[in-house]
């Protein structure tokens, strides 16, 4: 009963095993070319901004999208995607043999085995393309010839 006891403890002690080795945040670096840009960062607790280039850190199971503007640039949004990375999989796949169920649980709950793509988030802002000026507008006279 006590070996039973034992096990189940570790099991929960141990559960999460990406959650542990990973953690449920990560860091995103966000830079521009030119930099200076505004980078609005949706899908956190509280969306926040940053002047690029920066750093955000956001939690690994967030729908993250940047937004990034500059006056005389097109504004560019880049919505991230989340994936399984080889340390996140590999931690995943350590519940197996050390938090069972209850490991892999946390782990998709918390989004420890993903990470958000692209990371660095790297944008060339385009300039916005000067206004083009109207075609001057010609209008042919009638020429006036004299009645008698």
């Amino acid at each position: 009963m006590r070996l039973w006891i034992g096990a189940v403890s570790a099991a929960l002690l141990l559960s999460g095993c990406a959650s542990v080795t990973r953690g449920t945040t990560e860091t995103i670096s966000i830079a521009s070319t030119p930099s200076g840009a505004l980078a609005n960062v949706a899908g956190t607790d509280a969306p926040f901004s940053c002047v690029t280039p920066c750093v955000v850190e956001v939690n690994r199971n967030a729908d993250i999208t940047v937004s990034l503007s500059k006056e005389g640039y097109e504004p560019q949004i880049i919505p991230l995607t989340r994936e399984i990375s080889g340390g996140g999989g590999a931690g995943f796949a350590g519940n197996i043999l050390l938090g069972g169920v209850v490991g892999m649980g946390v782990d998709a709950a918390t989004g420890a085995a993903m990470d958000h793509k692209p990371n660095p988030v790297v944008v060339t802002l385009q300039p916005v393309p000067a206004p083009v000026a109207p075609a001057p507008v010609v209008r042919k006279r009638k020429s006036r010839v004299p009645t008698s």
